[in-house]
């Protein structure tokens, strides 16, 4: 028998004739395991590395002076522009925390993707592999103590100081991913292989956006940010390379929200960033070669093979359109906004035949070529530069940065802190002797130092009697704090229960949160009581509170079931106000979907696009950090729990509500019972007994998921077998602390 590699399957002449593989077969099947991407067995360093310790014995001015002296050089197989390689380095970290996007926080440079498929080969990150490459040995001097995410925003901070630029402060702590992350939805992806190197490969982009650029339903699926496929923002020849900067206008505004900025915060990175540099595009997009994810072995992980001449300097090719944005490009300045307003632009073609713009008037000044010696050339600008003159609002910022330079400075200071480390969570998580701290920045959801000594073990036994005392069911109790800390979200660290934002708007408001305003009236009541008791200086925060009430309940429920079980708790989480919480930037914390609490938003048809309600359950679960037995486990405990958003009695498969059984999993493995249809869109069921017809519970489809999907039910069996309850509160213990726990990063990291 002829040996056959167990990873390839049986291909028959290459790609186009590989028979259909697992997706092909079952397109609609729940793909579980993308809740364990990223384990432990990838990462080469092993779970026990400590690299905020690493990163604190490095000398953090001497590694910036290693940077600012490898950047003003030159090697000969990538030279830099103008002999400083400050402007590539910027746009390499400015396109690594550039796909952050704030609808489920993920992207941005925290796990430095840019080094993985997709994101990798997008076009428009075309040469960012030359720019890791070139930066490649100072990492590998201070290997595992510098990440790759810490050195690439470094890097950028380090290229716009060497050109003058005062940046407003830089934080370390970024830890680096070991695989492709293969979970995030970046939107249709299309690729024509005869232009797999060009925006002319990015088929269709209507898949992406509602109505017409210019309608009021015009409109970017969610929760994508990038106008068109394998971009970072916006198609710099505007939308469809149609050169209308009014309808590139529209694409920013609503890209850049996406992303987090507003309208001065975006202005100030756009005209702070083309402050700088030059845009390459000396050869047709259809001469480059493939992608590093596609190209050949002896490419090394390099891509778009450029043909002409040396394939670099003065023949390099990005996104085709050639030249500079200001006289000195190396140098920070307000004339990019200066010749922006003073002269009028005219449309023309790049060498590469993409759409720019150059000045009509030939007063206008020159720049130097960047390679060659003497050669002066004419401005350019994007349709997406023109834009900005364009828009109304735009303008007006415009204006105002023309008029105050400081202002501009500053504003493009500190938005290119936000943009670089938008993803990395509460301010515990940053390192390093640069990194800013101050409640203004409300983007970072700052709570206030502690300025009371925590609750003791004799404490926490008294206030559990008087959280017991309080008249609040264990349901309501176990379903606020959950509430609480299920806002968590791992892929930007935001949410949580630390700071108490539930009981402040918008959480407070939120219509999956109804049932946890009486809770939260008669928890400050035990927090009132016990505070104004205290004869010591030990305070319980809100905070703190409602995640002990939880912890309380559980260890109730698990005894009302014949479980002795010993909840974890650990105090230390302090209240924020209202002032600190951006009601704008929390509301993208609402949930969707949160089967958890058999949650849909009203408008959920509308806003999945056709997404089953289980996929966002597994959105969700990911987002939570859990693995399929924790999610099986976490899931099946809150129904018994009776923690339904609503009250209501969908999944909830016992008959003693409240009491933490394995109950929901023996009834949804059950041969006894069979599942029939309520409605004709398949979202509502009813079990009904075999023998009798007697209909018993109800349940959606983010219940019988744990029964019909093949790897969950295997988790739901070992639970409802006759040695599982054991097991399951135990389990269910672990996640429950897990979650209460995933945003104290003030006592882990």
């Amino acid at each position: 028998m002829t040996g056959k590699c167990p990873f390839g399957g049986d291909r028959i002449g290459g790609a186009a004739g590989t028979p259909p593989q697992l997706p092909d077969w079952y397109p609609n099947r729940l793909k579980v395991e993308l809740l364990h991407r990223d384990g432990p067995q990838a990462n080469p360093l092993g779970t026990d590395f400590d690299y905020a310790e690493a990163f604190s014995k490095i000398d953090l001015e001497a590694l910036k002076q290693e940077i600012k002296q490898f950047l003003t050089s030159s090697v000969a197989w990538w030279p830099s522009d103008y002999g400083n390689y400050g402007p590539q380095m910027i746009r390499m970290a400015w396109h690594a925390a550039g796909t952050y996007r704030i609808a489920d926080g993920r992207g941005g440079a925290g796990e430095a993707l840019q080094r993985f498929a997709p994101i990798n080969s997008w076009w428009d990150n075309g040469n960012t592999d030359k720019s890791r490459r070139l930066i490649w040995p100072i990492k590998q001097k201070y290997g595992a103590s510098l990440s790759w995410g810490d050195l690439m925003i470094l890097t950028g901070n380090c290229a716009l100081e060497i050109m003058g630029f005062p940046t407003y402060g830089f934080a370390g702590g970024r830890r680096d991913a070991w695989e492709a992350d293969t979970s995030t939805y970046w939107g249709p992806e299309v690729w024509d292989p005869n232009h797999i190197s060009s925006f002319d490969s990015m088929v269709n982009r209507d898949k992406r956006w509602r109505g017409q650029n210019g309608d009021p339903d015009y409109d970017l699926e969610n929760p994508l940010a990038a106008s068109h496929q394998a971009l970072i923002y916006v198609n710099p020849e505007g939308p469809y390379a149609n050169g209308d900067p009014m309808g590139s206008a529209r694409d920013i505004r609503i890209t850049f929200t996406r992303m987090a900025m507003n309208d001065e915060e975006t202005v100030a990175l756009i005209a702070g960033g083309h402050a700088f540099g030059k845009s390459h595009g000396m050869v047709p997009a259809d001469k480059i070669g493939a992608p590093p994810e596609m190209s050949p072995i002896e490419a090394m992980g390099l891509g778009w093979h450029n043909p002409k001449g040396t394939g670099s300097g003065a023949d390099t090719m990005t996104n085709g359109i050639e030249g500079s944005w200001t006289p000195n490009p190396t140098q920070w300045d307000n004339s990019y906004l200066e010749n922006l307003f003073k002269f009028e632009w005219k449309q023309i073609k790049s060498p590469a035949g993409a759409l720019q713009w150059t000045p009509v008037s030939a007063e206008a000044p020159k720049t130097p070529d960047a390679h060659i010696p003497g050669q002066m050339n004419s401005l350019m600008m994007m349709t997406s530069d023109i834009a900005l003159k364009t828009d109304p609002e735009y303008k007006k910022v415009c204006e105002k940065f023309l008029n105050d330079f400081d202002a501009f400075t500053q504003a493009f200071s500190k938005a290119w802190y936000k943009l670089t480390h938008r993803d990395m969570g509460p301010r515990e998580r940053y390192l390093g002797s640069e990194k800013r701290l101050e409640n203004g920045l409300l983007w970072q959801d700052p709570i206030p130092p502690l300025d009371h000594d925590t609750i003791s073990d004799t404490d926490i036994a008294s206030l559990k009697q008087s959280i017991l005392a309080a008249g609040v069911s264990t349901s309501d109790l176990v379903f606020t704090a959950f509430s609480a800390a299920s806002t968590y979200r791992n892929s930007d660290k935001r949410g949580g229960a630390n700071g108490a934002r539930l009981a402040l708007a918008p959480q407070k408001d939120w219509s999956i949160n109804r049932r946890t305003v009486p809770v939260i009236a008669a928890l400050r009541k035990v927090q009132d009581d016990f505070n104004s008791k205290s004869t010591g200086k030990a305070k319980v925060s809100l905070a703190d509170l409602i995640v002990l009430a939880g912890c309380t309940a559980v260890e109730k429920a698990a005894a009302d079931a014949g479980v002795s079980a010993s909840v974890p708790f650990t105090p230390g989480r302090r209240d924020t106000t209202q002032e600190l919480t951006d009601i704008e930037m929390t509301n993208w914390l609402k949930p969707v979907v949160d089967g958890f609490r058999n949650y849909t938003d009203e408008n959920f048809a509308e806003i999945s696009r056709g997404v089953a309600p289980e996929e966002l359950f597994l959105d969700k679960a990911q987002l939570l950090t859990l693995s399929a037995p924790e999610w099986v486990a976490l899931a099946g405990g809150l129904r018994v729990m009776g923690a339904n958003h609503d009250g209501s009695d969908f999944g909830v498969f016992t008959d003693r509500v409240g009491t933490l059984t394995n109950d929901f999993f023996s009834v949804l493995t059950s041969p006894d019972y069979e599942w029939k249809k309520q409605d004709g869109s398949g979202m509502t069921f009813t079990l009904e007994d075999r023998a009798t017809g007697k209909p018993h519970f109800k349940a959606l489809r983010n219940d019988l998921v744990f029964g019909s999907n093949s790897q969950l039910r295997a988790v739901a069996e070992v639970y409802a077998s006759s040695d599982g309850l054991q097991r399951f509160v135990t389990d269910f213990v672990k996640v429950w602390n897990k979650v209460m726990m995933l945003d104290r990063f003030d006592v882990h990291q």
